[in-house]
């Protein structure tokens, strides 16, 4: 039983878990993270694999064997990662001019791209769209109002040169004091929006693939009981829950990513959130309670 997750202390209580449960789990070193994503949902070739939200949801809208573990590996707030180069270019100016962002499916610029059209009015195809890859999900394409740069072109260098006009950036924001945030006050905005929704807009999760969920069933279970313990210990208080874990606590995040995944089309056909719980548990052969749900 291969898995692949980012955190050193999720891997290792979740490790620790199904080997208790009778299993023989290996943690396969891929870094960063998000590039196991490709090779586990086209081909299975983990069990369980750390997975962006929207991963989550193409896998699903195009069939591949994947199936959620509700549990919240990274969640952070985007409302800051919208960012321009000095100048007086803010989010009031995004349409007509240009943005790149690494990937169309990439969900921090799902959920940018969703504040953009939900709170400031934004029509995405009066914006000039630039993407530097493809997706994680075999099938999945970029709409065609959407451009690709040049190959071997990268995202950071061809902001700071110029290239593009704003840029949605996670952890890849390169450090140079020309960076400031397109919308102002970001921090305050993001806390307000997550406050008013009532979630944290979410970016990674947990997935296995259908035969692992077979296969390894209790280990499986025994590991998200480790993973939950975890996140839960390390949680401090707030109006929202950073890292929440089951499938009640993640309904909210998921139901708003594949809301503005239709949108942008990202994902070919609406994702009900119920459709997840349904699969998981049948798969594991377990009721939603079992999970939070």
């Amino acid at each position: 039983m291969q898995l692949v997750l980012g955190r050193d202390d999720l891997a290792a209580a979740a490790l620790s878990a199904a080997r208790e449960a009778g299993a023989e789990p290996e943690r396969v070193a891929i870094e960063p993270v998000h590039k196991a994503s490709r090779g586990f949902v086209n081909e299975s070739n983990v069990d369980v694999c750390e997975l962006a939200i929207v991963t989550v949801l193409q896998a699903v809208a195009h069939d591949k064997p994947v199936l959620l573990l509700p549990v919240t590996t990274l969640g952070r707030h985007q409302h800051q990662t919208l960012v321009t180069l000095g100048g007086d270019l803010s989010v009031a100016d995004v349409e007509g001019h240009s943005v790149g962002v690494r990937a169309w499916s990439q969900t921090t610029g799902v959920w940018m791209r969703g504040f953009l059209t939900e709170q400031y009015g934004v029509d995405l195809r009066k914006v000039d769209w630039t993407t530097y890859e493809g997706h994680h999900v075999d099938g999945a394409e970029d709409p065609a109002w959407v451009k690709r740069a040049p190959q071997g072109s990268k995202l950071p260098a061809d902001f700071l040169r110029g290239g593009v006009d704003f840029a949605i950036m996670g952890n890849e924001l390169p450090s140079d004091d020309r960076i400031r945030t397109a919308i102002h006050d970001a921090r305050r905005v993001a806390e307000h929006w997550s406050k008013d929704q009532g979630f944290i807009p979410v970016n990674h999760v947990v997935g296995m693939s259908a035969t692992a969920a077979a296969e390894h069933s209790a280990a499986i279970l025994a590991a998200y009981d480790a993973m939950h313990a975890v996140l839960t210990a390390g949680e401090h208080d707030g109006p929202v829950a950073l890292h929440p874990v089951g499938f009640n606590a993640l309904r909210g995040a998921f139901t708003k990513a594949a809301a503005y995944a239709l949108e942008q089309n990202v994902i070919p056909r609406a994702v009900d959130y119920d459709e997840l719980i349904e699969r998981t548990c049948a798969a594991l052969d377990v009721p939603p309670a079992r999970l939070g749900g």
